[in-house]
């Protein structure tokens, strides 16, 4: 089974007390236990030398690109004199550090306030080191303590980390996946579940995840803007494609080291553990809230859109063109990345999605 002991330890003990757990409560302890989840216990190692890429690994011209939308978005609200960039999943504060770089000698800098949600104390420490001589720069533990604001809510790879249930359809009906333990290792075991938000009809064996945790947060994230976006950029497909019989097996994955593998119940608390997200009930959610999309794209065309103000300077920047050429590319991330921009309080036409498909 490998993987941390002393977490392997808290999640058999919870069985032995009360029964199989959740695949929902098993994932989150996997990654943001306080002590030795993944996330938490710093064992993430992201860039070419660590365990994924994203696209902050690329270096600073994804920051800088972002850094021109939330410019845009700025204008697009009237310029206000106070404007919010709230950064959820900051990881090492990379991000927000090539971010704030590209904003220093923009109009927009003098208005701007960054707000950087993060619930793990040692991570709060990290960014604080990577950010430092930053005044506008400050930090809450979760939505709830966030004052209500003007701007945007940025994420990148967020809600693919949300702790989500296991569905699994057999003999008819949709069984939730719990996790147990047998002989001493972690095992899956099934019992009769309720997911009525899952088309009802699957085939036999069919499995897939649940995230209702991303609901919640858009939920959060709709009560804090007062007028302003949302922007998240994530791996995942709408509805219809996430629950095509081509994805049987789920989207649930794990890497370590750049290798991907199936199985949650190995590596606990040693590896990532992700899945795609189902952008139409988070879109639908929004809506809910009074949240309106503003536009919907894969990461190549949003991108492509986003830097043709910048495409001639890049000519003379080898690394800048290699580095956008990676985060365009259809076969690694341009293509399996979605952006989604949601507004409220505002009509914008934003021009990283005039090239959007129909």
């Amino acid at each position: 089974m490998g993987g941390n002991r002393e977490l392997i330890k808290v999640i058999s003990g919870e069985i032995a007390r009360n029964g199989p757990v959740s695949f929902r409560w098993f994932m989150e302890q996997a990654l943001y236990h306080p002590q030795f989840g993944y996330y938490s216990s710093l064992k993430a190692r992201i860039g070419r030398e660590g365990d994924f890429f994203t696209n902050v690994s690329v270096g600073p011209l994804f920051g800088r690109l972002i850094a021109s939308q939330f410019v845009e978005m700025w204008e697009q609200l009237g310029r206000p004199h106070s404007f919010s960039i709230v950064e959820q999943g900051a990881n090492n504060g990379d991000f927000a550090a090539d971010v704030l770089e590209a904003l220093r000698k923009t109009e927009l800098f003098p208005h701007l306030n960054y707000q950087i949600i993060e619930p793990v104390a040692a991570l709060r420490e990290q960014q604080a080191r990577r950010l430092e001589g930053k005044p506008c720069v400050r930090w809450v533990q979760s939505i709830e303590g966030l004052e209500p604001f003007c701007g945007v809510h940025f994420s990148n790879e967020l809600l693919d980390a949300m702790p989500e249930h296991l569905a699994h359809f057999s003999g008819g009906i949709w069984n939730e996946r719990l996790v147990d333990c047998d002989n001493g290792e972690l095992v899956f075991v099934d019992r009769p579940g309720a997911f009525p938000e899952l088309p009802q009809i699957m085939p036999e064996g069919y499995q897939t995840e649940v995230n209702r945790e991303a609901l919640r947060w858009m939920d959060a994230v709709a009560s804090k803007i007062t007028r302003g976006f949302v922007l998240a950029i994530d791996y995942g497909y709408p509805r219809e494609d996430f629950y095509s019989p081509e994805r049987g097996a789920g989207t649930l994955s794990c890497y370590s080291n750049h290798r991907k593998s199936a199985n949650p119940l190995e590596n606990v608390g040693e590896t990532d553990i992700t899945a795609h997200v189902e952008f139409s009930s988070v879109i639908e959610r929004a809506g809910a809230q009074g949240i309106s999309v503003c536009g919907f794209t894969d990461q190549h065309r949003y991108l492509v859109s986003l830097a043709r103000p910048l495409l001639l300077a890049m000519e003379n920047d080898p690394k800048a063109l290699r580095g956008f050429r990676t985060l365009m590319h259809p076969a690694f991330m341009g293509s399996a990345f979605k952006v989604l921009a949601l507004q409220k309080g505002v009509e914008a036409i934003l021009r990283g999605f005039q090239s959007r498909r129909s």
